[in-house]
């Protein structure tokens, strides 16, 4: 399956698995809360949602061999550094781009569309920096 159609499928399941979610629970889909959540008292639909995640991706791994396999040069430590970053700007956040992005922008909530455009501004220049400056 080349890029496009892919991605249009992913948005399509991420929206669908967004809005039934609201629908039937009335739970917004911010994955950093849901999995935040994970050992409190409403605990059941939260290892349900994340058990259809993980369960999700192997099925389209085993569906589709081949097709979730990624290749990373980078140390471990580099790899690390960057996840507690990512931890550590969803705190700041309040919320992952889950939250904001999908649930929070159809929403029309003011502070999930900020966070989206400084996500996605912060990504684009770490790109650039990557690219341009530091692997020039």
């Amino acid at each position: 399956m080349s890029s496009v159609p892919a991605a249009l499928l992913g948005g399509a399941l991420i929206g669908l698995a967004a809005s039934l979610l609201l629908l039937l629970n009335g739970r917004v889909a911010g994955i950093t809360g849901i999995v935040a959540g994970l050992a409190g008292r409403d605990a059941l639909w939260r290892v349900l949602f994340v058990g259809g995640m993980v369960l999700a991706g192997a099925a389209v791994g085993h569906l589709l061999p081949g097709s979730l396999q990624v290749t990373v040069h980078l140390p471990a430590g580099t790899l690390i550094a960057g996840g507690l970053l990512v931890g550590f700007g969803t705190r700041l956040a309040n919320g992952c781009t889950s939250g904001h992005g999908v649930c929070g922008i159809a929403r029309l909530s003011k502070r999930s569309i900020a966070a989206t455009l400084v996500f996605m501004s912060a990504g684009v220049l770490t790109v650039f920096v990557v690219r341009h400056l530091v692997h020039a």
